[in-house]
């Protein structure tokens, strides 16, 4: 078995972080057995490295070792994919197909992103963790494999097994033994070794002086947040080796290559979400309440047309007492332009016994524009924002919680474009 160094070296692992070393320890320990791996850690870290490791040093290095990534696979054909399918199984399977398991039989199967299995596929892979045995689709008869299986996944698994995305079961046969591969944020004395070792790969590619940091830039690059990891410092460093002609750099120089330098929290990216949500669900509020308005505004008018037509008498004799809880007593204003006004007075006797218990001058009812209505309120509040903002849509938006794009769609529905710059 080799040694953590010669490891090192073969796999082009840089670094000497305790916890990138723990890693590589693991691997080597767990590799002369045939349990189970589940690798850990967040996405660029380097997870592909510990199967190639593991695969090396164990028994089964001779065989095939084949690595599959279960997230770039549609979910139709991921059962194919793996186990094999028979002829006419499915339209287009034309021929039998063996699957990885049975091509990689005394070998290594490394499942990339695991934790995107469509959760009928993991009950495949559990009767395969097992007892060795699967079905091709489209047939009935048992088939027997012997590989070793090393997952990897950037997932919280916890988190996948409560919302149901994946078995509980299964995650305890795939993490027989979990490593866990640390992010670059938490190995900043690494980080100028891989940058030095990157901008040199890239000066011999491009043919190009090699880069070199300042004091003050390897500072920088050593206290950044790099949520991409290893992918990300290597994606960088190819950018200063071919955009930059000075090979000596500078913090300032640096600094316009880093994204979001002061805003690299992940908590920010939730809060955004939840103001997305918000700004949706208050949309749909508002048109709830907007249509439950008009219905409103289209019963009064109804209801005043009927009172206004010749045959109104009866209606108005039996429903005194609804058109008084309707109207109150008092002008009662909807949302129409033009105002009308109407007497319903009866001089008659008869009319004026059957009543005489509801009187009421509803030639006061007078019917115009509500003075100040949630659509008023909505209008007024994003005039005040863009005031504020000096016209500037994007600060407007964020003030009134909602998204650029929602804004915009509101300035052009209520006419308010002379409001922006």
């Amino acid at each position: 078995m080799e040694n953590l160094q010669s490891i090192k070296q073969r796999y082009g692992i840089i670094g000497n972080n305790p916890g990138l070393n723990r890693a590589l320890e693991k691997a080597l320990r767990v590799s002369e057995t045939d349990i189970s791996v589940l690798v850990t850690g967040e996405s660029g870290v380097g997870k592909e490295n510990i199967p190639k490791i593991i695969h090396q040093n164990s028994t089964r290095k001779h065989f095939k070792y084949i690595a599959v990534n279960c997230g770039a696979i549609p979910d139709g054909t991921i059962d194919s994919e793996l186990f094999g399918h028979e002829k006419g199984a499915f339209t287009g399977a034309t021929s039998t197909r063996s699957g990885y398991f049975e091509v990689a039989d005394g070998g290594t199967i490394f499942l990339d992103e695991v934790g995107e299995l469509p959760l009928p596929t993991q009950v495949r892979l559990l009767r395969v963790l097992e007892n060795g045995e699967f079905i091709k689709v489209g047939s009935s008869k048992v088939q027997k494999t012997n590989v070793r299986i090393v997952a990897a996944t950037n997932l919280i698994m916890q988190e996948a097994i409560a919302k149901e995305k994946f078995r509980e079961d299964l995650f305890y046969r795939l993490s027989t033994v979990e490593i866990f591969l640390p992010p670059l944020r938490d190995r900043k004395e690494d980080i100028p070794l891989l940058f030095r070792k990157f901008a040199a790969d890239f000066a011999q590619k491009y043919k190009m002086p090699t880069l070199r940091l300042d004091e003050n830039s390897q500072s920088l690059i050593q206290n950044y947040r790099w949520s991409g990891n290893i992918r990300q410092l290597r994606n960088i460093a190819e950018q200063l080796s071919v955009l930059e002609k000075e090979r000596m750099l500078s913090s300032e120089i640096v600094k316009n290559y880093l994204p979001e330098l002061n805003n690299q929290l992940p908590a920010l990216i939730n809060k955004e979400k939840r103001n997305s949500e918000f700004s949706s669900e208050r949309e749909i509020l508002y048109k709830v309440l907007f249509d439950m308005k008009s219905d409103l505004n289209d019963l009064k008018t109804l209801t005043l047309d009927l009172l206004q037509s010749d045959s109104s008498s009866e209606i108005k004799e039996k429903n005194q007492g609804l058109i008084q809880k309707i109207y109150d007593k008092q002008e009662t204003k909807i949302n129409k332009p033009k105002a009308h006004s109407i007497t319903l007075d009866k001089k008659s006797s008869e009319s004026e016994s059957k009543s005489n218990d509801y009187k009421y001058d509803y030639a006061e009812t007078v019917l115009e524009e509500e003075p100040l209505s949630l659509l008023d309120k909505e209008i007024e509040m994003i005039k005040q924002a863009l005031k504020r903002s000096k016209g500037k849509r994007k600060k407007a938006a964020e003030e009134l919680g909602i998204s650029e794009r929602t804004l915009y769609r509101k300035i052009k529905q209520y006419d308010l474009n002379e409001l922006e710059d």
